[in-house]
């Protein structure tokens, strides 16, 4: 078993398309806000062409069987850094997790954005999906802030 991680390319597009419905799928049961129906999360073209983004997949024997990115932000002024790295379209085909491929492209994201000087690197996960925490914080990700809401329709 050969794996490979590579930076995406536009002949990648249709795999990352699936991806990308696949990530919606597994944030629908932690998230009634979003919408019934097609959607779409991101502009993959876009992540991919962008110089303040890159989009690494994963090969294992010449199929792609990950996915993730990492662009480049500006940050509140009152920070102490100027820019941080966002990570996400995190994703593993089901048939290959558990082998480590969402490290292996966190860390080549990582590096990505340390190459460019960027250090404050976030994401962001739904509080519910342990399993996505946990993969996380092995990377040595911590909790930082939580994100709150209210739906106030039938509210007196």
């Amino acid at each position: 078993m050969t794996t490979i991680i590579r930076k995406a390319n536009l002949n990648d597009i249709d795999i990352l398309l699936e991806f990308e419905q696949g990530v919606i799928a597994s944030e629908r049961p932690f998230d009634i806000t979003i919408q019934d129906g097609a959607i779409n999360y991101y502009d993959i073209s876009d992540l991919i062409e962008n110089k303040n983004s890159e989009v690494y997949v994963a090969e294992i024997n010449g199929t792609i069987v990950a996915s993730g990115y990492a662009k480049i932000k500006g940050d509140r002024h009152y920070l102490k850094h100027k820019q941080q790295g966002y990570l996400g379209f995190m994703f593993v085909d089901k048939h290959h997790r558990g082998k480590q491929l969402n490290k292996d492209i966190v860390n080549a994201l990582l590096k990505w954005c340390k190459a460019r000087q960027v250090y404050e690197i976030r994401l962001d996960v739904y509080e519910d999906n342990l399993s996505a925490i946990k993969a996380y914080e092995k990377v040595g990700f911590k909790k930082h802030m939580v994100n709150m809401r209210l739906d106030i329709k039938n509210f007196d």
